[in-house]
Order: C-alpha cells, then sequence, then structure tokens
C-alpha cells in the first residue's frame, strides 16, 4: 500500500496541532505581561544519495511563563543504517527504508508549581505502518489535583476509541518513564502507545482519530494547569527542588529517550532533538 498520502495528512494535522498549542502558549504569555513568541527555524536533512530527505520546523519561545519551550514538527525519508534497521518495527537490513512524520513538544517552565509536560505523537512506515506517541506530566513538586486532572483528560480521550487503551497505555508509561539508574519515575506519567499498526485505510483511520484525540486531549488540559499554578509563590527551596529534578529529567532524555535516539541516528537537526533539555538543572 502507498502511505505517501496518508503521511501527509498526517504532517498537515501535526502542522495544525503545533500551530494552535504555540497559539495557547503565546497567549498566557501575554496574560502574563511577556510579549515572548515563538521563533521558527527550517532545517532539512541529508543524506547520501537521497534528493529527498525531508526536514522540519523548529520553534522555540523562551518566556516569562515558559522559561524554554520547543514545538517541533517533521516529515523525513530515507534508510536506517544497518545496524540501527533491526531494531525498528518492520524493519530490518535488508529492507531499512522508512518515512516518518511527527510533533514532538517539551515545555520547562519558569515556576516550579506549574509541572513540565511532554508530549509526541507520530507517524511511521516502513515494511510496517504505525502510529505512536503520548503525553506524560513532569512536576518538581507534584500537585495530586493536576495529575487527576491531567490523567482524566487521557483516560476520556482513550476511551472514545478502546475500553482497553487507558489501561494498557498508562501502564506503558509508567514503565518506559523511568530512570533505572536513578531507581525513579521522571514524573507522574500519562500515556505512552507505540506500534499501533495499520494493515489497511480503514486501520489508518482508526488510529488516525486516536492520535489527534491524544493531540487535543494535551491542548485542553496543559494551558489548564499552566493557568491554575503560573502565579503560586515559590521560594529558593522550591527553585532548588526544580533545578535538581531537571536533571534527572535530562538523565532520562540522553540516556534512554527513543526519540533522542531515533533522531540522532537518522541525521535528524541536533538543536530540534535536543530542545527537550532544560535552560538550566544542577546535579549534587
Amino acid at each position: 500500500m502507498d502511505w505517501t498520502p496518508y503521511t501527509a495528512r498526517a504532517k498537515d494535522w501535526f502542522e495544525d496541532l503545533r500551530d494552535r498549542i504555540c497559539a495557547e502558549f503565546e497567549a498566557i504569555e501575554r496574560e502574563a505581561g511577556s510579549d515572548a513568541a515563538f521563533e521558527y527555524t527550517e532545517w532539512q536533512r541529508e543524506e547520501d544519495g537521497n534528493a529527498d530527505p525531508g526536514g522540519g520546523t523548529r520553534g522555540l519561545m523562551k518566556g516569562k511563563v515558559f522559561e524554554k519551550v520547543g514545538v517541533n514538527v517533521s516529515a523525513v525519508r530515507g534508510e536506517f543504517a544497518p545496524e540501527f534497521a533491526g531494531t525498528i518495527n518492520g524493519a530490518d537490513a535488508d529492507n531499512p527504508g522508512f518515512t516518518a512524520t511527527g510533533i514532538s513538544l517539551v515545555a520547562h517552565m519558569a515556576n516550579p508549581h506549574v509541572p513540565a509536560v511532554h508530549m509526541n505523537t507520530r507517524f511511521l512506515t516502513t515494511g510496517k505502518a504505525w502510529f505512536g506517541g503520548g503525553a506524560d506530566l513532569n512536576p518538581p513538586i507534584p500537585c495530586e489535583e493536576d495529575t487527576a486532572d491531567f490523567h482524566a483528560a487521557f483516560r476520556a480521550a482513550c476511551a472514545a476509541h478502546n475500553p482497553t487503551y487507558y489501561d494498557r497505555f498508562s501502564k506503558w508509561a509508567e514503565e518506559y518513564f523511568f530512570i533505572p539508574h536513578r531507581g525513579v519515575h521522571r514524573g507522574v506519567g500519562g500515556i505512552f502507545y507505540d506500534h499501533l499498526e495499520c494493515a489497511d485505510e480503514a486501520a489508518w483511520e482508526r488510529n488516525f482519530a486516536f492520535t489527534q484525540d491524544v493531540g487535543k486531549a494535551f491542548l485542553e488540559i496543559f494551558p489548564k494547569l499552566v493557568r491554575r499554578r503560573m502565579e503560586s509563590d515559590f521560594d529558593a527551596a522550591d527553585k532548588r527542588t526544580q533545578l535538581e529534578w531537571r536533571g534527572r529529567y535530562a538523565e532520562f532524555n540522553l540516556v534512554y529517550d527513543r526519540g533522542t535516539l531515533f533522531g540522532l541516528k537518522t541525521g535528524g537537526n541536533i538543536d530540534a532533538i535536543l530542545m527537550s533539555l532544560p535552560p538550566e538543572a544542577v546535579w549534587n
């Protein structure tokens, strides 16, 4: 099956979602008395012998509420290196071709009481085609109300498509967003899914609809949490807690994160790949 038009549709959705998210984040900055706005940088991928390797756009904003937030959209195509191809669903050394498009977002907040967040959704084709993604909340100072509301939003998004999704995908997030060498989770979870395979057009439409609802759920809940906490008082001890937590976040993203590895192994833009790293962090 030729997945080219479906890849294009997914890319268009990811770009639309980016625009809506960025507009909402800029609105929050204006509410806080800041004129911060996203700056967009386009990049092109390079691959020997590939006349159309694709590329993407990195969006970055540094403001009063969002100390650093990156929102990236990319669409790339080419071949995996032989030693990497065998680790990817539907690919191997003899069939290394792939396409990938997705949106990736990480927000690090100025106020320690506002949770940091990660969200990513993507569509890939190799010998197979599938969607993956999710979102997880990463508060330096956890708040039960925020955690409950975040999970409720994604529970509802999952329930609209499959009654098993939330239990499966929240457990997957709990297992995935874990730092083995520290023995701690990097946040309070959310959902994570991968290899949601598309055997035909009907399956693609179902999985695409679910992936869209994941993005919509994020856009609905996270700005509410930001507005709820962005004017909270904090002290030096709270800030120290935030910076120490950010160190753990950086460790996970550099050592265990699949997206980081995929980007580095496929010739992605280094600045876009590492935009997930916090602007400041400390280690004892």
